[in-house]
């Protein structure tokens, strides 16, 4: 019997790309090389760095709400390092999200034992009817943040785009 390939739905269903780069540098050597390299471009008013790690930014005259931006890291290897680099949604857009996806289970929590508690004392419990809404409230805002993901692939794509500008800048200056 043949197993279903369920590769598409775990694509549909995936949230935060994510891609790899592996590197025979050091990665404090490689992630200062970037940091050098990126006055050189006329992006570099949308690329912010800390030790290690490095944002790339949609210019804020293009950004829309489900605007991404590029967060990578590098990472030392016993030999080596790599480069991690994931799409999101902005901070401020994904804190939201992470909010109401909280407040959605803490309630549906909440709902499940008060209704288990009225039911226990013979009430009638109505407090099982917030557990769907809940669960659908979360379901619609998964949808519409793979939505938005979906809008947003031309600017995955310019940020991709100028992630591997910056690399190959930062692996000719070694």
């Amino acid at each position: 019997m043949n197993e279903p390939d369920t590769s598409r739905w775990r694509s549909l269903l995936k949230m935060q790309p994510t891609f790899s780069l592996e590197l025979s540098d050091e990665a404090s050597d490689f992630a200062k090389r970037i940091r050098d390299s990126i006055p050189q471009f006329d992006f570099r008013d949308h690329v912010s760095t800390a030790g290690t790690c490095i944002d790339f930014k949609i210019d804020p005259q293009e950004r829309r709400f489900w605007s991404p931006h590029l967060s990578v890291q590098v990472h030392s290897l016993e030999e080596g390092s790599q480069v991690r680099a994931r799409f999101s949604p902005r901070p401020e857009i994904w804190t939201m999200f992470m909010a109401v996806y909280g407040v959605m289970a803490i309630i549906a929590f909440g709902a499940a034992i008060f209704a288990y508690v009225q039911w226990f004392l013979g009430d009638r419990p109505w407090a099982i009817v917030l557990i769907p809404f809940c669960l659908l409230v979360i379901v619609t805002l998964h949808v519409a943040s793979l939505i938005g993901q979906n809008l947003s692939a031309d600017q995955m794509h310019t940020l991709h785009e100028r992630f591997n500008q910056v690399v190959a800048a930062a692996k000719q200056s070694n």
